[in-house]
């Protein structure tokens, strides 16, 4: 945990909103004490871009779930990073595993898209993912580094970059990774950097962690030195997606035990 990475929480809607649920998402987003400390963006289907930046409150970024790796042409049904700045957003989420694994987005596509998105400034979150496959055959390493080096290769500007790791086989299956588990594999992307990009980058570049992360679980993840935040799938669609962004902050009954010990020692 580095105080000088600011901690991020993405909540990603995927395609499970429409105009009267996202109004209802920015009423208690909007009405909720987010920490100021941590960076909450949302993840939007293109067609309701414009709509939910135009409603969620200005500290709360907008980003598309996806784009395509040239500016303009024949690509129906795509959209480019142009198109998702000129909708007012900022970010644009790539390589998402829904993108690798149902769509079969190749590592090499979703390099061409990365490097596409960097020369327009947009903000990007580079998804990585385990499958359980990766793991029974202990192919973990191997398929995590794999996907950091072709995206590490099309990168210019780290400071633009969000790295996600998705631990597929804890998603949505009622098994939870380890806080153990997530620590050891977001050090081994860590170390990765070091030793492939270079020292500065590793100690800057945010990762987050996604995989059923939930109210429950954000507070004791939120606390793994090399854990930088979350990509939140079914709790952005929730008031729990509020305690996530929350999940540094500490919580009143902490507040209490520091003020009970500070009062006590002064005595």
């Amino acid at each position: 945990m580095s105080s000088q990475r600011k901690f991020f929480v993405i909540g990603n809607w995927k395609m499970n909103v429409d105009k009267a649920r996202i109004n209802d998402i920015v009423k208690f987003m909007s009405a909720a004490s987010l920490d100021p400390n941590t960076e909450a963006v949302v993840g939007c289907p293109s067609c309701y871009l414009t709509y939910a930046r135009q409603r969620l409150p200005e500290q709360i970024a907008v980003a598309a779930q996806n784009c395509y790796k040239v500016a303009r042409g024949n690509f129906s049904g795509e959209i480019s990073p142009d198109m998702i700045l000129d909708s007012g957003c900022e970010w644009v989420i790539l390589g998402h595993p829904e993108r690798r694994t149902i769509f079969k987005e190749s590592d090499q596509l979703i390099a061409e898209k990365v490097a596409h998105a960097q020369q327009t400034g947009i903000k990007i979150i580079a998804c990585l993912c385990e499958t359980s496959e990766d793991r029974d055959t202990n192919r973990t390493e191997e398929v995590l580094f794999g996907q950091m080096k072709s995206l590490a290769a099309t990168i210019t500007d780290w400071s633009r970059v969000v790295i996600a790791f998705e631990a597929l086989w804890a998603s949505n299956t009622g098994v939870l990774a380890t806080p153990a588990q997530v620590q050891e594999a977001l050090a081994n992307i860590r170390e990765w950097l070091r030793v492939n990009v270079s020292e500065k980058v590793a100690n800057s570049t945010r990762i987050l962690y996604a995989g059923s992360v939930s109210s429950s679980n954000c507070r004791e993840l939120a606390q793994l030195e090399d854990l930088d935040g979350f990509l939140v799938g079914s709790a952005a669609l929730k008031p729990d997606i509020i305690d996530i962004i929350n999940a540094r902050r500490p919580d009143v009954s902490s507040l209490i035990k520091h003020f009970q010990r500070s009062t006590a020692r002064q005595a």
